[in-house]
């Protein structure tokens, strides 16, 4: 089917522009963006003054199966997704098992044909992500691994670390890490401080990732292989990772949705939904990262989506699940940058589509001609109550419960087909 986008804000975060304008999807493809009109037999929508922008492409995302399918499943999972506007997503490998074998790898990925947008996945670096073994490189990435990653088990064997990242390195893999020194990070469940002291909480220095992301680089310097942080929260580890940047290490940066919109006092009265690793940062680091992103040092936000039952969240803070779903709330979250003035729409969507797509090597966060049709229809305006037992997730974990919030997703589609939103023209 032949789609018409009509009367639509057109965000290009290629070029970093946003202008008014049509565009025709044919066969899958964004087929051609300008002031033309609708070509005969083409479905119309009038995307009345809205915004249309590449659909998200998100790292890191946590998918229950197999083993915790009670917490999320791929298909709700999707549709999460589908209805947040994100149409690519690249799952986590921090499964039960771990997907650490080809066998695995191929199993889940059978089970995310069944989800309504795109799946790729991670697999682990090494085995059962201990840091000790590296997994079958190779061979996962002949059944489709996209990168490696222990996610936030953090290897203290750094020899054996480093003939992992060599070999990934002669594969050309990519290999994402979570920056954090395990030794000085362990046990605790925010960040250290006046506030942490106050409420009597085990916390951790923002030093720990500034001395993780340090060891990191070095070995990046020594590999040469291809990296990226999963996620850089401190203020104190930018320069090293500018440094790294300017030596010309082929390395890269992420942060997720929650602290580039919270901070470590949105804790309040040991509220878990706002548990996260890393632990949330102070508004300085904050108002920090948020910099860092629109000056692209920082290149990546992610959801870090991580769904996690009532059970696990209603515990005393240390003891409760780290983590929140959001896949449903990342527009919304992200409007928050854009209204502040903080982050202008373009910059937005180059960070949260066209950047990991382009790190992954994806053809997808792109609003030109011959890109793949993956879109999101928005408007960033719109403004509503969450409520989190409306949400598609199984689980439903989200710091956001009850706020007001701006920005919702009208429609979405996956290669020219409408996965989310009303079937109306």
């Amino acid at each position: 089917m032949t789609l018409f986008f009509e009367n639509a804000r057109l965000i290009d975060p290629e070029t970093l522009t946003e202008t008014a304008g049509n565009l025709v999807v044919d066969n899958g493809h964004i087929a051609a963006i300008g002031q033309m009109s609708a070509p005969p037999d083409a479905r119309v929508i009038d995307c009345r003054g809205k915004y249309l922008a590449p659909g998200i492409v998100d790292i890191g995302v946590k998918i229950g199966e197999p083993g915790e399918r009670h917490r999320e499943s791929f298909r709700s999972a999707g549709l999460a997704a589908a209805a947040g506007g994100v149409t690519t997503l690249v799952a986590r490998p921090d499964t039960t098992p771990c997907i650490d074998t080809p066998e695995i790898l191929e199993f889940v990925t059978r089970r995310a044909q069944q989800a309504p947008v795109r799946i790729h996945h991670m697999a682990a670096l090494t085995k059962n992500r201990e840091g000790r073994e590296m997994t079958e490189l190779s061979f996962l990435l002949d059944a489709g691994a996209l990168a490696f990653s222990d996610v936030t088990h953090v290897a203290t064997d750094t020899k054996a670390l480093s003939r992992a990242l060599s070999y990934a390195r002669s594969l050309g893999a990519l290999v994402i890490m979570h920056p954090q020194e395990p030794g000085l990070s362990a046990g605790a469940a925010v960040t250290s401080g006046p506030f942490a002291s106050l409420r009597g909480l085990p916390g951790v220095s923002p030093m720990a990732e500034r001395i993780g992301l340090d060891r990191d680089l070095g070995l990046v310097e020594m590999t040469g292989v291809r990296y990226h942080a999963d996620q850089i929260t401190t203020q104190r580890a930018l320069p090293a990772l500018e440094r790294g940047k300017e030596n010309g290490l082929d390395i890269s940066a992420g942060i997720s949705i929650h602290h580039l919109t919270l901070n470590e006092l949105d804790v309040g009265d040991y509220r878990t939904f706002f548990k996260f690793t890393p632990p949330l940062r102070s508004e300085s680091d904050r108002m920090a990262m948020v910099e860092a992103v629109g000056q692209g040092l920082i290149d990546i936000i992610c959801s870090m989506h991580t769904p996690a039952d009532e059970e696990s969240k209603r515990l005393p803070f240390e003891e409760a699940s780290p983590g929140a779903v959001a896949l449903e709330t990342f527009i919304p979250a992200a409007m928050r940058l854009y209204h502040s003035g903080a982050l202008s729409l373009p910059q937005l969507f180059r960070a949260m589509a066209l950047n990991p797509a382009k790190r992954l090597n994806l053809p997808q966060g792109r609003l030109s001609e011959g890109a793949p049709a993956d879109l999101v229809l928005f408007d960033p305006e719109a403004p509503f109550v969450l409520d989190r037992w409306t949400m598609q997730s199984k689980s439903k974990n989200t710091p956001f419960d009850g706020e007001r919030m701006q920005g919702k997703v009208i429609a979405t589609f996956v290669g020219g087909k409408q996965v989310h939103g009303p079937q109306t023209n």
